[in-house]
This record gives structure tokens, C-alpha cells and sequence, in this order.
């Protein structure tokens, strides 16, 4: 199946952070290849790229080999914060883990797709995307899709 639309994915740091680790590697992998044969166009925010300034040199240089084509970068602005702290407020996650918040909030206000990520506790978690979305549609956004890399590396063919 082949598309000419590039899917918009926000990317948070675990994707990236999968190319180093042997139990994401492949996926994580297989996504950046994908992007860089422009099926994908990857979200990145200001909490994306502090958080990978921490992150071991292999990570940081994926982040720099990233053709500026494959990459927009999403603002962090008082309405991404003010998403993620609506987040905190209902409950769908402790102020201990607003940066999680921030990635979903600026991946909602980008309009992004789909939000990849390994984040099985606080991200990709039935419970936690039921409550992002009713957030997001009590504010009058729309429902996030949130899913692993696993979810969109493999063609039908495979």
C-alpha cells in the first residue's frame, strides 16, 4: 500500500532512546528508516529535545542526522502547558510526570497523527489515553492516537 500523504507522528524520547535498547531496537529502528523514506514526518518538541540533550552520543547523533524534510518542530506555548496541566488536574497523571503531559498536549496542539512511544506506564496506556482524550474533547480537541513503534513499522507484506 502505498501513500503519498506523510503521516505527521510526534515522537517522544523513548523512540529514540529504542534505537540503543535491544528490546525497541528493531522497531525504533525500522520507524527512523521509514521517516527517512519520507512516510513520516516527525514531531519534535522543545521537551523532546532537552530531554535527548541528556541522552548517551549515539541518541543525540540520530537526533542531529535528521534531515531537516523529516522534522517540525512543535511549539511548547502557554496552551500546550496549560493542556498538560488540564491533564494533571483530572488525574490522568501526577505532577511528578508533567513532562509526559507536555508531550502529549504538544502533540494534540500540533495536530499531530499519531504519538509513537515505548512509554507503556504513563503514554501508551489504555487507561491514560482514555483520560488524555476525554481532556482533550472537554476542550474541544480531538482524541489522540497513541501507539508503539510496533504498531506502524510493519507493511502488510511483512
Amino acid at each position: 500500500m502505498v501513500s503519498m500523504h506523510k503521516i505527521r507522528v510526534y515522537v517522544d524520547t523513548s523512540v529514540f532512546g529504542g534505537t540503543e535498547d535491544e528490546e525497541f531496537m528493531d522497531a525504533s529502528r525500522k520507524f527512523f528508516e521509514k521517516a527517512a523514506q519520507g512516510d513520516f514526518v516527525i514531531l519534535l518538541s522543545a521537551q523532546t529535545l532537552e530531554e535527548l540533550s541528556l541522552a548517551p552520543e549515539p541518541i543525540r547523533r540520530l537526533l542531529k542526522g535528521l534531515a531537516p524534510s523529516m522534522v517540525e518542530e512543535v511549539p511548547l506555548d502557554s496552551t500546550v502547558q496549560q493542556l498538560a496541566q488540564a491533564y494533571i488536574d483530572a488525574g490522568v497523571l501526577g505532577q511528578t510526570w508533567e513532562g509526559d503531559c507536555l508531550h502529549v498536549a504538544a502533540a494534540t496542539l500540533a495536530n499531530a497523527e499519531l504519538i509513537l512511544s515505548w512509554n507503556f506506564k504513563h503514554i501508551v496506556n489504555y487507561n491514560r489515553i482514555r483520560g488524555f482524550n476525554s481532556v482533550n474533547i472537554s476542550f474541544g480537541y480531538r482524541s489522540m492516537t497513541i501507539l508503539s513503534p510496533l504498531e506502524v513499522v510493519y507493511d502488510q507484506d511483512e
